[in-house]
C-alpha cells in the first residue's frame, strides 16, 4: 500500500471534538447501545426527575415540611388515610406526606451536592499532593486513608454527626453536619484513586520536560498532572451520590439526622412509620421509602453505566458499522491464520 507523504499528513486539517464528545455523560450515551444505552437513558431519566423536583419543591408541594393545618386552620389529623386534602395521607404527627416526601428530594439533594463538593476539593489536593511529592508526607497520608476507609462508614458517619452537630436542628446545621459526616467517609475513595492516578502520570516524559523547561510546580500539577489524573472522577461521582443518600437514610433513620421541624428527611421518616406498619398504616412508610429506592436505582444506573463504558474491554461496539467491523476484523484473522498453516505445511 503507498505511504502518505509527510506533506499530504500535515496539510490534513485535525478535527476537533464536539461538545456532545467531550461531556463525560454525553460522550458515553453516544457510545452506548441495546439495553446498556436503555439502562443509562432509564438512570439518567429517574435522577434528573429528582433533580427537577428537589429544586422545584417550593412550587410542586402543597405544603410546608412541617405544616399540621391548612392556611385557614384546618387541622389535618394525625395518621389519615389519602384524601383530597392530604393526597399520600398524614404522618403520626400530622403532616402531610406528599409534602414531606417533595421536600426530602430537596434535603437529599443539598446533602448530596455538599458533601460530594467537600470531598472532590480535600481527596483531591491530598491525593494530588501524596502521589507527586511522595515521600514519609505520602506515606502518612496513605495510612491514615486506609485506616478512615477499613472504618465501617455508617458508624463512622453516626460518630462525625454526633461530634459535628452537637444536637442543633437548624436545616444549615442539620445539613452540613450531615454532609461533612459522609465527606470524611468519601474523601479516602477520591485520595486513593487521584494519588493512584498521579504516580502514574509523574512519570510519564511530557511531566519531566516541563520540569526541564523550568515551569513552576504549581503549574505542572493543575495543569499537567490534575488534568489527566481525572478521568475516573465522574463513575465515582454518581455511585458516591447513591451511597451518600443511603448514609443520610441511615442517620435519619437512627436518629442522628435532621430533625422534623428543621427539614424533611426520608430516613427520618421511615423511623417514624416504623410502628404504623403492625397497625396497617402502610402510607407514612411506602411513599419515603420508594423514594429512597427510585433515586438510589437511578443514580446506581447511571454510575454503573458509566463505569462499563469506561472500561474499553466492557464497552459495547456502535450499531454503525460496529457488527461489519467485527466481522471484517473476524475474516481477516481466519485468512491470516490460514496463510501461516499454509507456510507451515510447506
Amino acid at each position: 500500500m503507498p505511504t502518505p507523504q509527510t506533506s499530504v499528513l500535515a496539510a490534513t486539517p485535525v478535527r476537533r471534538k464536539r461538545w456532545t464528545e467531550r461531556v463525560p455523560v454525553i460522550k458515553e450515551l453516544r457510545q452506548s447501545v441495546g439495553l446498556q444505552r436503555g439502562m443509562l437513558i432509564t438512570g439518567l431519566v429517574i435522577t434528573l426527575l429528582f433533580v427537577v423536583i428537589a429544586v422545584f419543591a417550593p412550587l410542586i408541594a402543597p405544603y410546608t415540611w412541617a405544616q399540621q393545618q391548612t392556611a385557614d386552620g384546618h387541622s389535618f389529623g394525625t395518621q389519615q388515610a389519602p384524601n383530597a386534602l392530604n393526597l399520600l395521607g398524614t404522618t403520626v404527627s400530622g403532616f402531610d406526606v406528599f409534602s414531606r416526601v417533595i421536600w426530602g428530594a430537596q434535603t437529599a439533594l443539598l446533602v448530596i451536592i455538599a458533601a460530594i463538593v467537600c470531598s472532590i476539593f480535600i481527596g483531591i489536593a491530598l491525593g494530588l499532593i501524596s502521589g507527586y511529592f511522595g515521600g514519609w508526607l505520602d506515606r502518612l497520608l496513605v495510612v491514615v486513608a486506609d485506616a478512615i476507609y477499613a472504618f465501617p462508614s455508617l458508624l463512622l458517619a453516626i460518630v462525625m454527626s454526633i461530634v459535628i452537630s452537637r444536637g442543633q436542628s437548624t436545616l444549615g446545621g442539620g445539613i452540613m453536619a450531615t454532609a461533612i459526616a459522609i465527606t470524611v467517609v468519601f474523601v479516602p475513595q477520591y485520595f486513593r484513586v487521584i494519588r493512584s492516578e498521579v504516580v502514574r502520570v509523574r512519570a510519564e516524559p511530557f511531566v519531566d520536560s516541563a520540569k526541564v523547561i523550568g515551569v513552576p510546580t504549581t503549574r505542572i500539577l493543575l495543569r499537567h498532572v490534575l488534568r489527566n489524573s481525572t478521568r475516573s472522577l465522574p463513575v465515582i461521582i454518581t455511585l458516591n451520590a447513591s451511597e451518600a443518600l443511603l448514609t443520610l437514610a441511615g442517620l435519619g433513620f437512627l436518629g442522628f439526622g435532621i430533625e422534623a421541624t428543621a427539614a424533611a428527611e426520608w430516613g427520618y421518616d421511615l423511623n417514624r412509620a416504623v410502628g404504623d406498619v403492625t397497625s396497617g398504616i402502610w402510607w407514612t412508610s411506602v411513599f419515603p421509602g420508594v423514594a429512597i429506592v427510585l433515586v438510589v436505582l437511578g443514580v446506581t444506573l447511571v454510575g454503573e453505566s458509566l463505569n462499563d463504558l469506561a472500561d474499553p474491554r466492557l464497552r459495547l461496539r456502535r450499531r454503525a458499522g460496529g457488527r461489519k467491523k467485527i466481522a471484517a476484523a473476524t475474516e481477516g484473522a481466519k485468512a491470516c491464520d490460514a496463510l501461516s498453516d499454509r507456510r507451515e505445511s510447506k
